[in-house]
């Protein structure tokens, strides 16, 4: 079974996926101790050696060591670096300077310059690819790719923004996706007749594709039971649910809600008596600030979720409301939106579910490119095996 190692791993979205495809996750890199814990309370991801500190006080050598990876050996080297400094819809991100926006993705390529592994995998936000964060994300790539005359050092490095929905995932998110394969491997793809490339879409919103269409929120969790406004529910036995557990909401919220839902699913329905003022103010143009218009909005149940955030489970902090029921989201909800299967447990304290299920990659979207990892790896293998056999 081809390895793994998981940087910035989070609750364990990506070696959820990873491991669902295939791989074995050997070690993970977390620093937040309540999302390691989740990590290591899914089954399949128990005996993974989870390093909880700073990334930047992990060396490559010691990665190397623990996952028990040897010189020559296929692997994949995942990471995820936190993703709020390349955020276009945090307005902070203007006055931190371009040091400070790079300095975890450039951890990452620390480890990777150290390691040296022989397949990459990246995923962020799809603000890294604009404008303002070009100099930092054409710095990371020519990095990968410049390393003169060194095959065994420098990287085909393929990149792309992915819409999750396309890859089964019951949510529009758009995400940017990096493969990355060293050169002296990718010599041997080469030769195997093989093309390296990011994953292909498994399904479609357009009318005359032949693939399936979008899963939409609907499909995903329209089989959990109801729910009550700030309640629970368990279950016992084979009909026991895990983190199906939704927030209150407050006397003035659910009467929007109510409202919002009798009129088209959007706040701009509301009356001006049950507007809030900050939705009120007016810009320097004249015209009212009307902030997030998703905020306060009831789910379609035909079209996918909406991409879940850290504040997936507040009503008032997107279109978080359920499609049918005069309630916010459940934990669990938000976790098949994200496609972690039913046994993966979340905390049950609602800010830090929140965090995590919001902060994760999704699973189905990882699992993708953990297939076309995978593939590459096991035709490698078999061809070097057969080439071994033929020399002795």
């Amino acid at each position: 079974m081809a390895k793994a190692i998981d940087i910035f791993s989070g609750c364990g979205g990506v070696s959820c996926g990873l491991s669902r495809a295939g791989f074995d996750v050997k070690v993970a890199v977390e620093l937040d101790k309540s999302a390691a814990e989740t990590y290591s309370n899914y089954e399949p991801l128990k005996n993974v050696d989870v390093i909880i500190k700073d990334v930047c006080e992990v060396t490559g050598e010691e990665i190397l060591k623990k996952a028990g990876i040897q010189e020559g050996e296929l692997y994949l080297f995942a990471g995820c670096p936190p993703c709020q400094n390349f955020s276009m819809q945090n307005p902070k991100n203007r006055q931190k300077s371009e040091k400070e926006r790079k300095k975890l993705l450039f951890e990452f390529l620390r480890l990777i310059e150290e390691i040296h592994p022989p397949f990459i995998l990246m995923e962020n936000v799809p603000g890294i690819t604009t404008k303002f964060n070009s100099r930092i994300l054409n710095s990371f790539i020519r990095r990968l790719e410049n390393k003169k005359g060194r095959k065994d050092e420098k990287y085909l490095v393929l990149k792309d923004v992915l819409n999750a929905a396309d890859y089964g995932v019951p949510q529009t998110r758009k995400r940017f996706v990096l493969h990355a394969v060293r050169m002296d491997v990718y010599e041997e793809l080469k030769a195997c007749g093989l093309e390296f490339s990011l994953p292909k879409p498994t399904h479609s919103n357009k009318k005359d594709s032949e693939l399936p269409k979008w899963v939409t929120a609907k499909e995903a969790i329209d089989d959990l039971p109801r729910l009550g406004v700030g309640k629970e529910y368990k279950g016992t036995g084979k009909k026991k649910v895990y983190n199906h557990k939704c927030a209150n909401l407050s006397e003035d919220n659910l009467k929007k809600m109510k409202y919002i839902r009798a009129h088209g699913g959007s706040r701009s329905c509301l009356p001006d008596s049950m507007v809030l003022d900050c939705h009120k103010k007016k810009k320097e143009d004249g015209s009212t600030f009307t902030g997030h218009n998703d905020v306060y909005g009831i789910m379609d149940p035909n079209k996918p979720a909406p991409t879940m955030t850290g504040g997936c489970l507040c009503y008032s902090k997107g279109r978080y409301g359920h499609y049918s029921q005069n309630r916010a989201i459940s934990i669990r909800e938000a976790a098949r939106f994200q496609t972690f299967p039913d046994d993966f447990v979340f905390s049950n304290s609602l800010t830090k579910a929140a965090l995590q299920i919001g902060n994760a990659v999704p699973v189905k979207l990882v699992e993708a490119s953990a297939e076309e990892f995978l593939k590459d790896i096991n035709i490698i293998q078999e061809k070097r095996k057969i080439d071994k056999q033929s020399r002795t």
